[in-house]
This record gives C-alpha cells, structure tokens and sequence, in this order.
C-alpha cells in the first residue's frame, strides 16, 4: 500500500496540511477539538512525519544538552528527563559533553549547533554560569536555557531553571542543629561552583541564625566524588565533629566509609548527611539522610521551555522556573552522642 501523507491525513481530516503540520510539530495555534481530531486520523491512517523532510527544509527539530559535569547520576537523570520531553513533542535530543575551562567552547557549540540542525540549547552549571558564553550564543540567534543555583533567576539575560540550594541547605543544617548537633563539618566548598557556594551559604545562615559560629576549619574545600569524601574526612575528623554535612551524596558515601576506616561508628559516633538523593544515598549503610534533587524533572522542565521558544521563534525570552528542595531523613543521622 502507498504510504500515508500529511495530505491524506488533511483530507480525512477536513483541515489544510498546514494544520496537520501544526498538531505533528506540537504547536499551540491549534484548537484543542480540531488537534483531536487530527491525531484520530493519524493514528486511523498510521501516518508517520518524514524527519528526513524536516531537516531538509531547515527547520531545526533538535536541541543540545550540553554539560561538564564528572557526576554520571546528574548526567543521566538530566538526559533522562530531556528526552522524556523531546520524545512527548517529537523532538530530537544530540548530548554534547566538553569543557567549560576551553577557549574555544563558544566557537565548538557554535559548530555543533550548525552541524546537527539544532533549535535550542540547555546549558548546565558551570557553562550556565558563565555570561560571555551564554552572550555569545544569544548574538548568534541561539535559543538558549540555563539551568543555575539560586532561590530566583540571576537575571534576564536568558531564560532559566533555578533551583534553591541555599534554602536545601539551611533545611539540613537546620536538622543537624534540632538534633543537638553544633559542631559540623561542611565537605565540598569549591569557589568555582555554584551549587557549593549556595549550599554554603545556606549552611553558614543556618548558624548564624542560631548565634553559632562559623569555624572555618570545618569548612573543607574539595571535589565532588567519593575519593575526595574520604580526603576531605580525614582531614574534618582532625577537628572532632559531631555530624558531617557533605556538598552531594558522593561525597557523604565517601565520608561513611572513612569515618569507619577511621573506627567511628555512623550515625552513633558521627552523623553524615548528603544532598541530591542520588544512588549513592541508598548504597552506602545507614541509608544517607540527604536533599531531594528532582534532576529528571529540572531537565524536563529546561526542555519544554527551549522547546516552547524554537516552536515560538522567541530568542529573547526571560521566562524562569524555580525549584525548592525538600529533605529525605533516613538513618545516618542522630543526636549527638
């Protein structure tokens, strides 16, 4: 049988092709009875859009998530929760890994941008954060999303994603101290990344708040993996504190095992806190108390925007989304002994 076109569909229909054209590519200029009744006669005739006609036309139906990040748990679920997205509007996904710290990065997403037909680009911290970048791809009519650290959006300059690490942050502490803790370590400070100044700075408010001090040989300053937890402890244990609050789960998994090699016992000798509720929070014994991170449905949320500015034509859009953080208490921590 002769494969079913965008006419034929417009015919049974009783709309032009230019509105079967609107319904396939997800457009909002279409009546909710009239796009119904399309996607009936889609499905009645199995109609599938030709891509390839698409790319022809050069009319960009992809968007690029680019990212420098060594966290393979934030990678996945971030791509996980684009394509979720891409997939419900029938749009492509290309992954771009690089390195925030080249001079060149501009010029390559520029490129890659040009290569692969692509309409919009979600941008993950630290690339999110840098403004000359983000500046150059809107001068080159780029759609761009960022997805940044904060409690509001920095600025206008491109739409954003923000998600509230200094109130996470202060939740936790907050929890440490009801507990009767006074003496915490805070693992990860990197003055580099935004996510670890938020969480500092919500850690230090949470003490302040209390008429704490903030003793800065607790503060330990380090990567985000498990390795650097174990580094970072050593060096925390020197300095004989009651809880550990660590900058993600990695890190706390990290402090865990440690703090055993070390002949503490967890949470009786020392309690261990992380953030993000990743794998590793559930991986290491006790379970880790820790911040929820709703990564699959921060990118969800980055994608629908892009997606909704390439469908729109809109470059210059300052549309913003927040995303409060909420604590998941398990058994790595306790009152102090």
């Amino acid at each position: 049988m002769k494969k079913p076109t965008i006419k034929d569909v417009a015919k049974l229909a009783g709309v032009s092709f230019k509105t079967v054209s609107r319904v396939v590519n997800k457009e909002a200029s279409v009546s909710d009875e009239v796009r119904s009744k399309v996607l009936e006669c889609i499905e009645k005739l199995n109609y599938q859009p030709n891509h390839t006609a698409r790319v022809m036309r050069k009319a960009p139906f992809s968007l690029a998530f680019v990212y420098d990040n060594p966290n393979s748990h934030y990678v996945i679920e971030m791509q996980n929760g684009i394509i979720s997205e891409c997939r419900k509007r029938g749009f492509e996904l290309v992954i771009h890994p690089t390195d925030s710290r080249s001079e060149e990065v501009g010029k390559e997403l520029v490129a890659m941008i040009g290569s692969n037909q692509i309409g919009g680009v979600i941008l993950t911290p630290p690339l999110s954060e840098n403004r000359e970048l983000v500046t150059f791809l809107l001068n080159r009519d780029a759609k761009v999303v960022r997805i940044l650290s904060g409690a509001e959006a920095p600025d206008t300059l491109a739409p954003v994603i923000h998600v509230d690490d200094v109130g996470a942050a202060r939740k936790m502490t907050d929890y440490l101290l009801d507990l009767g803790h006074q003496k915490i370590a805070f693992l990860g400070y990197h003055s580099s990344h935004e996510s670890s100044l938020g969480r500092l700075e919500g850690f230090r408010a949470a003490l302040t708040d209390r008429g704490l001090p903030v003793d800065k040989n607790l503060i330990i300053d380090g990567e985000f993996t498990f390795d650097s937890g174990m580094a970072m402890t050593r060096e925390a244990l020197k300095h004989n504190p009651t809880a550990i609050f660590a900058c993600n789960d990695e890190i706390a998994a990290g402090a865990v095992f440690q703090s055993r090699l070390s002949g503490f016992k967890v949470p009786e000798n020392i309690s261990i806190v992380g953030f993000e509720n990743s794998p590793f929070s559930v991986q290491t014994w006790p379970h880790l108390t820790t911040v929820n991170q709703p990564n699959f449905d921060i990118a969800a949320s980055a994608a629908a925007m892009v997606i909704k500015m390439m469908q729109e034509k809109d470059v210059h859009s300052a549309e913003t989304k927040g995303f409060s953080l909420d604590l998941v208490i398990r058994d790595s921590a306790t009152k102090p002994a």
